[in-house]
């Protein structure tokens, strides 16, 4: 990993510290940025044999996956490996910054003696040893005290009788945060989300009980679709849940069990959640670990309403403890997004699952290891062969490649943080379906989309929006020039059923850059099953951050036309408007409403499409009554009155919505 050349940059060879430009605070990225690798350095420092060497922190990872649950007992235990030197962000790309080590053993007994005391011996043992071989050439220094049985496990969580690896540390301060398991799966599914179920059966009954639930599915499949926001048709009631499940539900829950449940559950999700989603930043900053601090708290504060309703006795447990170290394991290690147990689940497929599914079936663990030997060299061959420049395209992409930059040589780059880009995405093969199933195409002229739309004053909002755009100066508001003061366009339009914008998350799936992708959809047929209008952030206030600054419409169309030869790229928007001047105190999200003309028609906007930011997501308040079984998603923006501004549909999203 340290000789890799695609990691040229991505690369700490030193620990540091990092502080905040603005006000001068410290903070943690990535893992040489810790406490953990300074103090090391340190150490090693003394040592004058050690002069001019690099620190190189191991970070190794363990994890148990099924391949085949029909066939038989094909489970796994691998042991994956990977460098503190390298950055988060490669490392969550999957860019082959971890590697698979090991297979671990994994021993197998009758039910008889699964609980024998010298079988669970034998295993702990036999991890022991794995560990041990597998990592006998990094050559541990042993540092030997002699301590009693008791001392042993009491200050080194130390079985008496194991013969374990030399260590010359402390095995608890080693232990990273796992976001994954300790977090999403764990505090999330296994115990929250079933402390409602344990709740609504004991206040309610259970054949009350399983009819609220019903609802609540029932709420889960009526949110509408986002991008990159996992659906569930059938609500949360499955059986085999992925860490991607549980992520998914993580976004829309709670607004679902709102109602249902007293406020004061409401508020423990919440702090949760926001705990959740300020602990996956990409860069935490001093402040932010005290609102870390906050949301903790409030959850422990919160939680209470579990034990005094009845529902759980205790909360010792251990999934929910690990969030008590967050804060100070974030100082040692860095940002604890760069260390999920998500990365390695992620390997699991590479490694594990495909080169099952290729190979025979039959003794299947050697050609699996083959097949991840050859996929190693194909890696460090491709390393090569572009460090030599033998994979910079054809003479056919160099010339293409020449004619893109010319036609984008005045457009703006998004390659810098913080800055983005909206990009309509030309479609000609969607048609629109009508009502005597023919097929037509998308509108060419103003009164053509007019019509489509049902937005009859269309063409004079369009005329409004041309004097805004001649006249970026005039304090007037365009509603208040006269319309025969205002430019008149009767040439044609290009309709788009999408466009793409382009921001800065990295704390979101995203490529090393961090820059994310995602689509903004109006298409009057989606999947040939329905209209999908998606909601966005508008930028109205540039000097106020966040959600001051922002309002929210629902795209009913993108078009761009050609007037006195200036492009404009336009949406149609229907407007919302905040219902309060901040979020709300239970749920913590923005609630908004549908806008009205003054003859009570729902106010409709043009605009440009760089005043856009990105999607957005809006989840209706459902209220305390069952909705209707056979509300459809592709209505929810219709048959509700008041939304909440989803800050947890992703961590972007969080960041602006908070």
């Amino acid at each position: 990993m340290l000789a890799n050349p695609d990691y040229a940059t991505e690369m700490d060879y030193r620990p540091y510290r990092e502080f905040s430009t603005d006000n001068d605070e410290c903070q943690w990225q990535d893992f040489m940025s810790g406490d953990w690798a300074w103090n090391q350095a340190d150490i090693i420092s003394q040592d004058s044999d050690t002069a001019g060497s690099t620190f190189v922190p191991v970070i190794l990872g363990s994890d148990k996956t099924t391949v085949s649950v029909a066939t038989g007992a094909n489970d796994y235990y691998l042991l994956y490996a990977s460098i503190g030197n390298i950055c988060n962000n490669v490392r969550r790309a999957h860019r082959d910054a971890v590697a698979i080590i090991g297979f671990l053993a994994m021993p197998k007994t009758t039910k008889e003696h699964a609980a024998c005391p010298k079988y669970r011996k034998y295993r702990r043992q036999m991890f022991h040893s794995s560990i041990s071989k597998i990592l006998e050439n990094l050559r541990p220094e042993a540092l030997i005290e002699e301590v009693t049985s008791s001392d042993l496990w009491d200050e080194y969580g130390i079985i008496a009788d194991l013969v374990v690896s030399r260590l010359s540390c402390d095995i608890h301060e080693l232990i990273a945060p796992d976001i994954l398991h300790q977090l999403i799966k764990g505090t999330f599914k296994d115990h929250l989300v079933e402390w409602v179920g344990q709740y609504l059966h004991h206040v309610h009954g259970k054949k009350r009980a399983e009819k609220i639930l019903d609802d609540i599915d029932q709420r889960i499949a009526a949110i509408a679709s986002f991008s990159g926001l996992r659906r569930f048709p059938q609500g949360r009631g499955f059986k085999q849940w992925t860490g991607n499940d549980s992520k998914a539900l993580m976004k829309v829950y709670l607004l679902a069990i709102e109602g249902y449940v007293p406020t004061d559950v409401v508020r423990t999700f919440r702090a949760f959640l926001e705990f959740c989603y300020l602990v996956r930043r990409n860069i935490i900053t001093e402040s932010t670990l005290v609102r870390i601090q906050d949301a903790l708290d409030r959850f422990h504060h919160y939680r209470k309403i579990f034990e005094s309703t009845g529902v759980i006795f205790t909360f010792s447990l251990p999934r929910q403890h690990s969030c008590s170290h967050y804060a100070l394991l974030i100082q040692l290690f860095g940002a604890p997004n760069g260390l999920c147990s998500s990365i390695t689940e992620t390997k699991h497929i590479k490694a594990v699952k495909e080169p099952w599914r290729r190979s025979s079936h039959y003794h299947a663990l050697g050609q699996m290891l083959v097949t991840n030997q050859r996929l190693d060299k194909l890696a460090a061959s491709r390393i090569d062969f572009k460090s030599r420049g033998m994979l910079n395209g054809t003479c056919l992409s160099e010339t293409l490649q020449a004619l893109l930059r010319l036609r984008l040589n005045d457009e703006p780059e998004a390659n810098e943080p913080n800055e983005t880009a909206i990009t309509l995405s030309p479609d000609h093969n969607i048609t629109i379906q009508g009502d005597n199933e023919e097929e037509r195409k998308r509108a060419r002229t103003v009164p053509d989309l007019s019509a489509e739309l049902s937005i009859p004053h269309l063409n004079n909002l369009l005329r409004r929006f041309l004097f805004e755009q001649l006249h970026p100066d005039d304090e007037c508001s365009p509603t208040d020039v006269p319309l025969a003061h205002c430019p008149q366009f009767d040439g044609t339009i290009q309709v788009f059923n999408s466009a793409a914008s382009t921001f800065y998350a990295p704390s979101d799936r995203s490529g090393i850059s961090g820059m994310r992708r995602e689509h903004i959809r109006a298409c009057p047929l989606w999947r040939n099953e329905a209209p999908r209008y998606d909601c966005v952030f508008v930028n109205t206030d540039a000097a106020i951050e966040g959600m001051g600054g922002m309002d929210i419409g629902r795209v009913m169309a993108f078009f761009s036309f050609t007037f006195k030869e200036v492009s404009y790229p336009c949406a149609v928007v229907r407007w919302f408007e905040k219902a309060d001047d901040g979020p709300d105190a239970d749920t913590g999200m923005w609630i908004v409403k549908p806008s009205y003309d003054a003859d009570q028609s729902l106010l409709v906007g043009i605009i440009h499409v760089d005043s856009i930011y990105r999607a957005a997501h809006l989840i209706p308040i459902y209220g305390t009554h069952a909705i209707p079984k056979d509300l459809k998603h592709y209505d929810s923006y219709n048959a509700f009155c008041a939304f909440y501004v989803n800050k947890f549909a992703d961590h972007h999203a969080f960041e602006i919505a908070s």
